[in-house]
């Protein structure tokens, strides 16, 4: 299974772009972040055009997650337990739920797609609201893994955190006075991978970032981040035999500000074992 997650930054004026990476890196799996559509929305025929079967959640022009897939999706779910929500005027419980999360098992691996809360400022409610969402998501994280230590788990999407200095490019995003950086933050990260989930594509690709804003040239002068991640359980992560950082997707045009995060799987038994691994 070759699987990938990127957040496309708005599916209706990505989709070809999308849909001629996922044919041309031959990808089975892709998880998508901030698609920003409702599902009735999203542009569904351009995938099934390819082979795809896509779920979709979003609510509306923000945010939204999707899975697209050439192998049977099941057990979809749009919320990992006790996912927090989030609304201006209306913090804390109770608050509805945003459209961030989205699961499925496919081939018997059990794949979120992620859009981790962006926190917007150190001082703003929802900095709150994204620590608070992080630490559900470790509880889910923990009990999935308690009831079945070898299930084959994958944590997938953008995360905007930055876990280390070496995955912070941008001379802006600064500990102390902007999120990503946080000590906080790199420390929720860090509860994800004390539970049990492992980082499966920095042992293949040590350096590199997989987000540019679009200002001030960050793409040109590699001012990025590394803020897209596919994490794994134990079982996941044995499986995993490749991976890549498509940078280049980053270029030409309309682009989105992030860039695919892939890794090539052997689950054993796949009819791919002639496909050629990526690095």
């Amino acid at each position: 299974m070759r699987l990938a997650t990127w957040n496309v930054n708005s599916i209706r004026a990505r989709v070809v772009r999308t849909v001629e990476f996922a044919v041309r890196e031959d990808i089975d799996v892709l998880a998508m972040q901030e698609i920003k559509c409702k599902p009735e929305q999203f542009p569904y025929a351009e995938f099934e055009a390819a082979g795809y079967h896509v779920e979709a959640h979003g609510l509306n022009q923000w945010n939204g997650v999707a899975i697209a897939s050439r192998l049977p999706l099941e057990q979809v779910e749009t919320a990992f337990p006790e996912m927090p929500g989030f609304a201006k005027g209306h913090e804390g419980p109770g608050a509805p739920q945003e459209a961030r999360a989205i699961g499925a098992t496919i081939d018997g691996v059990r794949v979120w797609s992620l859009y981790v809360p962006n926190g917007r400022s150190l001082d703003d409610p929802h900095y709150v609201y994204k620590l608070a969402w992080l630490e559900a998501l470790r509880g889910y994280t923990a009990d999935a893994l308690a009831a079945e230590p070898d299930l084959p788990l994958a944590l997938v999407g953008d995360f905007n955190i930055a876990p280390t200095d070496a995955d912070n490019g941008d001379p802006t995003v600064i500990e102390g006075v902007t999120t990503h950086v946080s000590p906080p933050e790199r420390a929720a990260f860090q509860a994800l991978l004390d539970v049990g989930l492992t980082d499966t594509v920095r042992p293949l690709v040590p350096a590199g970032y997989t987000y540019w804003d679009y200002k001030q040239l960050r793409f040109p002068r590699n001012e990025g981040l590394r803020i897209d991640f596919i994490l794994g359980s134990h079982a996941f992560a044995d499986a995993v035999v490749g991976a890549a950082i498509h940078r280049d997707e980053r270029k030409g045009e309309i682009p989105s500000d992030h860039v695919p995060v892939v890794v090539d799987l052997d689950l054993g038994g796949s009819d791919d074992d002639d496909r050629p691994m990526i690095f």
